[in-house]
């Protein structure tokens, strides 16, 4: 899909500038990829944004999974609702959610501690940290949202704090797996296995995050690990279903995480890996290969009329439908394929089966999905964020089928 923009447009790497080492492994001169138009650009509100905002959403910038025992925050939650500020061009909300992330989760201090991943209300009636270990996904989407911002609002802090964070990551969260080579892991602690193995996590690769990160900064570990985690997508679903988790051991490559408590299956895990690769560029070097891939997901789909809930990676046997939620992640994958008639299907069953409105998960993906096949965003070749905010109202387009 094309857009047009009157102007120049710097190549969307942004350039390394002078004094950017003291910003230490990330640097980003801001404006370099600005887009300059001589139309308004759009400021269409988002009513999705609006109903996550007031169904999940404190006054004070925390995400609520209100289904939950504890009422919890997870990082993830917190790293999708900067992302979605970001793109609903919701500075206020975007700093409400990165205050209380940083009050609550880190210390008091981003800049020298990642987020832990699980926050709510504790056994003894009192609120805080219930598992301090970092999610090595929402810190990576909170690093994306934060560099994005701060190049698409011009906010040198969002820049700095990005580059940070991006650097701690590398630091804390990742390992030079043998015969894998640098890779990220799912947290710092817990997912050593055994002798060489470890237990890793496709849906906490986008490749739009990887190709961003390895267009930024000017260590090569990030193409590296944008390497091995194509790697791990690809190798870690040999029959084109995607495990929530996979056992990666030298010498013997990748096997399923019998042992795990999915017993090797794919679900609310893995539904993010196709949501992810329907969203890639066109250009992106990944996309035609993840859209092969996985045909046998969209396979499924088109026989069954609606994608699994549970689906065993080798087998393909499922435990029967998703809930409304996977339908929703799984339309920019079947747009992406062109295929319009089980593109179709799922508007259809999403019609008629809307995702529960009380569900955080499945509306974190449903907003994903329908943002991006309304035309609210997309991401460039190199994973670049193009709000439509920024782009002539004219040149944005919907990516849903027309009756």
């Amino acid at each position: 899909m094309k857009y047009l923009f009157v102007g120049t447009i710097r190549k969307a790497g942004v350039l390394l500038c002078r004094g950017c080492q003291i910003l230490a492994a990330l640097c980003f001169c801001l404006g370099a990829a600005q887009a300059i138009t001589a139309e308004p650009t759009c400021q269409e509100d988002w009513p999705a944004w609006q109903s996550f905002k007031s169904g999940f959403i404190s006054e004070g910038g925390r995400v609520v999974d209100g289904n939950t025992p504890r009422k919890q925050t997870v990082s993830e939650g917190q790293a999708y609702a900067l992302f979605f500020s970001l793109v609903a061009n919701d500075r206020k909300t975007f700093d409400k959610i990165l205050q209380w992330t940083e009050n609550n989760l880190a210390n008091g201090d981003l800049t020298s501690h990642l987020p832990a991943w699980l926050w709510g209300r504790r056994d003894d009636g009192n609120w805080g940290v219930l598992d301090k270990n970092p999610a090595s996904d929402a810190d990576l989407w909170m690093v994306y949202a934060l560099g994005e911002a701060g190049r698409l609002w011009g906010d040198r802090r969002f820049v700095a704090l990005s580059s940070l964070l991006a650097n701690r990551i590398l630091r804390e969260e990742t390992a030079d797996l043998p015969g894998l080579g640098p890779t990220l892991l799912p947290a710092p602690r817990g997912f050593k296995v055994g002798e060489k193995a470890w237990r890793l996590n496709p849906s906490y690769l986008p490749m739009q995050l990887m190709d961003w990160l390895s267009s930024r900064s000017p260590d090569p570990t990030w193409q590296r690990i944008s390497e091995s985690s194509l790697r791990i997508i690809l190798e870690s679903a040999p029959r084109g279903f995607s495990p929530d988790w996979t056992i990666y051991q030298d010498s013997r490559g990748f096997r399923m995480d019998s042992a795990g408590e999915e017993k090797g299956t794919g679900g609310y895990n893995a539904i993010r890996v196709y949501l992810w690769t329907g969203m890639l560029a066109p250009e992106a070097p990944a996309q035609p290969r993840l859209l092969a891939a996985f045909a046998p997901m969209a396979g499924f789909i088109a026989r069954h009329g609606y994608p699994p809930e549970y689906v065993n990676i080798i087998t393909g046997e499922a435990n029967g439908p998703g809930p409304s939620g996977f339908s929703a992640a799984l339309l920019p994958f079947l747009a992406a394929r062109e295929d319009s008639a089980a593109l179709q299907g799922q508007l259809d069953r999403l019609t008629a089966r809307p995702p529960r409105p009380d569900a955080y998960y499945e509306q974190a993906l449903s907003l994903f999905a329908h943002g991006w096949m309304e035309g609210r965003y997309h991401f460039t070749k190199n994973g670049s964020l193009l709000p439509s905010w920024q782009k002539p109202c004219s040149s944005a387009s919907s990516r849903l089928p027309s009756h």
